[in-house]
């Protein structure tokens, strides 16, 4: 049987300084980094998917990022068939593949040893959930997916309508709940031997105001000015997940003439304060995850004993 290969990831809540963390393990250890961010991947949405900077890109190489159009379909498989092979061939030159992001599902997804979602679609079924839910309401199409499979109705958001969609998409088709096919497949054989680790804030006040001040940063990096061009090339008018972006589609309303910026700006702090609760509940749950506990994250020295033990994590046996 062939041997495993090791991966190294770090993850986190948005903000939460995971970034800088990996791009140090990766100059410490010989490591490139495989993003896994479900919308860093996507080109021209940079300052408000918080890419890494030119230098960044330039100290160490990073990869699954620009690889998409925004109005492309790309799915978590998509993702997975990629960043495998991506992974494979950086562990071939030998180098650490270490992965770097917050997209829970598709960190989950890549350490399967199998994918049990079937590849059986229907465009016209899915085109017609999508057209119930904007006739209805992204509730009513939610509601639908409670009577049929409430453990992914509460895993799902309402507004996440194209996994709510793919979800009944499923069972209509294949006749089998989409929490069923999940289940099954956490019981695979793991693809990747995994040393992982996460961060978490003892003060989950001092991560908020981390991610008060991202957000301040990025609207002054141009975030409007990016969010007009994606809007002006139609971007958030189709049911791509780019659409969905944290970070845009709370800028649309002021680009609108709808709410003032200020307005603007406090509902994507909330939103982004929401979505990392989200996040910090997805990796808490995790057993392949070692926690390390963030503690004044802004001392220089603090970070380095984040390095220290994160490198501790990865190369203990």
């Amino acid at each position: 049987m062939e041997e495993k290969i090791t991966v190294y990831a770090v993850v986190g809540a948005t903000a939460s300084g995971k970034s800088a963390l990996a791009l140090a393990l990766a100059k410490k250890h010989g490591g490139e980094i495989v993003s896994c961010d479900s919308m860093q991947i996507y080109k021209r949405m940079d300052i408000g998917t918080a890419k890494p900077t030119f230098e960044e890109l330039s100290a160490v190489p990073h990869h699954m990022i620009d690889i998409a159009e925004p109005t492309q379909a790309f799915s978590c498989a998509d993702y997975v068939s990629m960043a495998d092979k991506v992974i494979r061939d950086i562990h071939s030159r030998g180098r650490l593949p270490i992965i770097c992001g917050g997209t829970g599902l598709y960190l989950d997804s890549l350490l399967r040893g199998a994918d049990f979602q079937p590849s059986i679609t229907d465009e016209g079924l899915r085109s017609e959930l999508l057209e119930f839910a904007r006739a209805n309401g992204v509730q009513a199409l939610h509601d639908e997916l409670r009577k049929i499979d409430e453990e992914s109705a509460e895993q799902i958001h309402p507004n996440n309508v194209k996994r709510v969609a793919r979800a009944i998409e499923i069972y209509r088709l294949c006749g089998i709940k989409k929490s069923e096919i999940d289940k099954r497949s956490r019981l695979c054989e793991p693809r990747f031997n995994i040393k992982c680790v996460g961060l978490f804030y003892e003060d989950r006040q001092e991560l908020y105001d981390r991610i008060d001040e991202r957000v301040d940063i990025m609207l002054a990096n141009g975030l409007v000015e990016e969010t007009k061009t994606l809007f002006d090339e139609g971007v958030f008018k189709t049911n791509s997940t780019a659409a969905q972006a944290i970070g845009y589609k709370e800028i649309i309303p002021y680009i609108e003439g709808n709410q003032d910026l200020v307005e603007a700006t406090e509902i994507l702090k909330m939103a982004t304060r929401r979505y990392a609760k989200r996040q910090i509940t997805w990796f808490s749950s995790r057993d392949y995850v070692t926690k390390l506990l963030v503690r004044d994250s802004k001392n220089k020295k603090t970070f380095e004993d984040i390095v220290n033990n994160a490198s501790e994590v990865f190369f203990s046996c």
